[in-house]
């Protein structure tokens, strides 16, 4: 098990940061759709991580033609997807797990999907239920809750879908198989969850539109979409590891270039703005991503209450816990029940972990207390958790920290530790 230890950070440090990786998320998405073209995809910055490789590896598995020059990778599908002859490797990425059964789900065939033994223990029923309403056929451990899920492609009716729980995934998930579904399909969140599926395909042709009872109405496909051509900006949860360095190291600044800068991505940047950081947002283009730099300064952080927009801040609210413990005063979490089904349960490895650094917490079933103040150096458990593990680690820069199971890091972040090496 391979371990991490991050010394005190004893200076002040004032950076810019070109070299964030790419956005996961849109990563992961740009393979994806790139099946529904019949010409050649050119994406730039590709993120070239062991999840959103294994992504484009199950692309090929599908019969794509796939050329890669580094992070530049061209992707040219065939008309009719492949029947692959082996298992898919998602390895540790649950987006891409969810993504797939939708994208699947009406393809003539038979599919495994698996991956590593973190996403094989994570619920995937959330995603097989919905699916399997409209005529998908889903099976798996736990009647179709845990990988490795087996899809055989099937005939989609259209449908009408009001989603319990506010998630990107199952929502991108229900949108690619609307697309192949037998008529108009309707589907409802409560609360906008990332929207970067709606954008990329309406961006490729798609007819997608929300009405007045605010429905996403999604048409199915009457021939190919058109093919991608984009470079994928800056990562804004990746970089928030070092928004969250600086607003907690004394007179500290990082200037983070390139990062999309959609709404539904930098809420936790406003959360921390909230808390008293500096922030300032440059916009320099928006086509199919609105895209500019991002500038974090130090200053004197105050306890804060989150319990809205939570779909927005997910995957940062473990690097805002760490915010949250030197703050002034208590800071609170709330309606975050989504943090139990991540790569660990969030708000258990979240508390467990800033027990041991020594922080007052109080853990609720959708979230957390904790009284801010100080935090001091422990030897914690990833759980197996790259967010887990990388917010740790920013802590280590006030006060050491010992980081157990760190290997997870390189699925989303190979560049991680380099990058907080420049900061000393």
């Amino acid at each position: 098990m391979e371990t991490l230890n991050i010394q005190k950070l004893n200076k002040p440090f004032n950076i810019v940061i070109d070299n964030i990786s790419s956005d996961k998320s849109i990563s992961h998405r740009c393979a994806m759709f790139s099946l529904f073209s019949n010409k050649t995809s050119y994406i730039k910055n590709y993120l070239t991580a062991e999840d959103t490789l294994n992504t484009l590896s199950i692309v090929e598995q599908l019969g794509a033609k796939i050329e890669k020059e580094g992070s530049s990778i061209q992707i040219t599908p065939t008309n009719e997807l492949s029947e692959p002859s082996d298992v898919l490797d998602c390895g540790n990425s649950g987006t891409a797990m969810r993504l797939f059964c939708g994208l699947l789900a009406s393809v003539n065939g038979a599919f495994t999907l698996s991956g590593d033994k973190y996403l094989r223990a994570r619920p995937m029923k959330r995603v097989a239920n919905p699916l399997r309403s409209i005529g998908a056929n889903i099976d798996g451990r736990e009647n179709g809750n845990k990988a490795p899920l087996f899809i055989r492609g099937n005939k989609l009716k259209a449908f009408k879908y009001q989603s319990p729980i506010n998630s990107a995934q199952v929502k991108s998930a229900m949108i690619l198989a609307a697309l192949k579904a037998e008529d108009t399909c309707k589907y409802k969140e409560e609360e906008l969850t990332r929207d970067h599926t709606e954008r990329m395909l309406k961006g490729m042709g798609a007819d997608i539109s929300i009405d007045d009872e605010g429905y996403i109405n999604i048409k199915p496909l009457t021939s190919h979409l058109k093919p991608l051509n984009i470079t994928v900006p800056t990562d804004p949860s990746s970089a928030f590891f070092f928004a969250v360095a600086a607003a907690i190291n004394k007179d500290s600044k990082v200037t983070i270039k390139n990062v999309t800068l959609n709404p539904t991505r930098i809420e936790a940047y406003k959360v921390l703005e909230r808390m008293g950081a500096k922030v300032q947002y440059i916009q320099k283009e928006n086509i199919y991503e609105p895209i500019g730099d991002i500038i974090v300064e130090h200053n004197e952080l105050n306890g804060v209450d989150v319990s809205e927009n939570i779909s927005w801040l997910i995957d940062e609210l473990p690097a805002l816990s760490i915010a949250m413990s030197l703050a002034n005063g208590t800071s609170k979490v709330s309606n975050a029940h989504e943090l139990r089904v991540k790569e660990s349960d969030r708000i258990s490895s979240v508390v467990e972990n800033l027990k041991l650094c020594d922080v007052k917490y109080k853990e609720f079933d959708d979230g957390y207390e904790i009284t801010g103040g100080t935090i001091k150096n422990a030897k914690i458990n990833s759980f197996g958790d790259h967010r887990i593990a990388m917010s740790f680690a920013i802590a280590g820069t006030i006060c050491n920290m010992q980081i157990e199971d760190v290997q997870c890091i390189q699925t989303s972040f190979p560049n991680f530790k380099s990058i907080l090496d420049s900061l000393y």
